[in-house]
């Protein structure tokens, strides 16, 4: 009987580690979505920065378009955000020409959201240009900051905009 309660009851404690695991990906995806909207700052160099958020495709994606003037340029990059199965990815349409792909691990506080470089798409070798990292922090629910790192050939160069949501 004492054999039969352990494994019973280690089974649910299993499981429920299990669904807690399982629920990490979902649960920063609805932090993710909550950036619906448009959002303006400030980059690192205090050049202006538009951000715009949209769900698509049935609420399973997010949307992000980030507008940005740099020293006298204008680029604009799209980044999806999306679940695979257990985890949370990221792809980022950057305007070095290569797509890469990112997954998230969340703070245990939940205000941070990381995303890592896995693998990316039109990119000749790991140590070519390409964002490598982006970290999400949620100050309140009209202010988030976002740290994009771009790596190329071991120099990593990071990019923070201050970002606070429009009307």
């Amino acid at each position: 009987m004492k054999t039969l309660r352990l494994t019973l009851l280690l089974g649910m404690l299993f499981t429920t580690f299990n669904l807690l695991a399982q629920s990490t990906p979902q649960k920063s995806f609805d932090v993710m979505k909550s950036l619906a909207g448009n959002w303006e700052g400030k980059t690192t160099m205090g050049d202006p920065v538009r951000v715009s958020y949209r769900l698509t495709s049935g609420g399973s994606a997010l949307m992000s378009e980030i507008q940005t003037e740099m020293k006298g340029q204008s680029e604009d990059m799209i980044t999806m955000i999306h679940l695979d199965g257990g985890r949370l990815l990221l792809t980022h349409y950057c305007a070095a020409g290569n797509q890469p792909r990112m997954q998230a691990s969340t703070s245990e506080d939940g205000k941070t959201i990381t995303f890592d470089f896995l693998d990316a798409t039109n990119l000749s070798s790991p140590e070519d240009g390409h964002m490598h990292r982006v970290v999400f922090t949620f100050l309140d629910a009209n202010h988030h900051t976002e740290a994009w790192q771009f790596s190329d050939h071991g120099k990593e160069i990071t990019e923070n905009f201050d970002l606070k949501k429009k009307g």
